[in-house]
């Protein structure tokens, strides 16, 4: 037998970090707030975000974005850059605020950056597991 679940409301959930951790088969005090679901819905999808290419505002492609992180320390989502070379030979990923990134119809643009400037970035690289 199939079943279907049908999401009525998105909830952002939070608990104490006092409250943790949770012994298995214990109550989690969670707190859940409604988030407006049609801001949520309307937002960037990150599936559709990954592989984009980024202009600057002359539109010349000066990258593509190869990631989306969100750092723990302060929850800023960071677009993760490949610049020069084809992706995954000889390119240089940069991480850039993603509040830096302007959307201009289907286009990620990146004003006042040049291939040039952001291969002089320092390059981004992932943390070990």
């Amino acid at each position: 037998m199939k079943y279907a679940i049908t999401v009525c409301a998105v909830l952002l959930l939070t608990a104490s970090a006092t409250d943790m951790p949770w012994a298995p088969g214990t109550a989690q005090p969670i707190t859940a707030s409604p988030a407006d679901v049609v801001q949520v819905a309307s937002g960037y999808w990150a599936s559709k975000v990954i592989g984009s290419p980024v202009y600057n505002e002359s539109r010349d492609a000066i990258g593509t974005i190869n990631d989306l992180i969100v750092s723990p320390k302060d929850n800023v989502t960071y677009a993760i850059l490949s610049v020069g070379g084809f992706p995954g030979l000889g390119t240089h990923l940069i991480a850039v605020p993603f509040v830096r990134l302007q959307v201009a119809g289907t286009e990620m643009r990146l004003p006042g950056a040049t291939r040039d400037s952001l291969k002089a970035l320092p390059e981004f690289r992932y943390a070990s597991p």
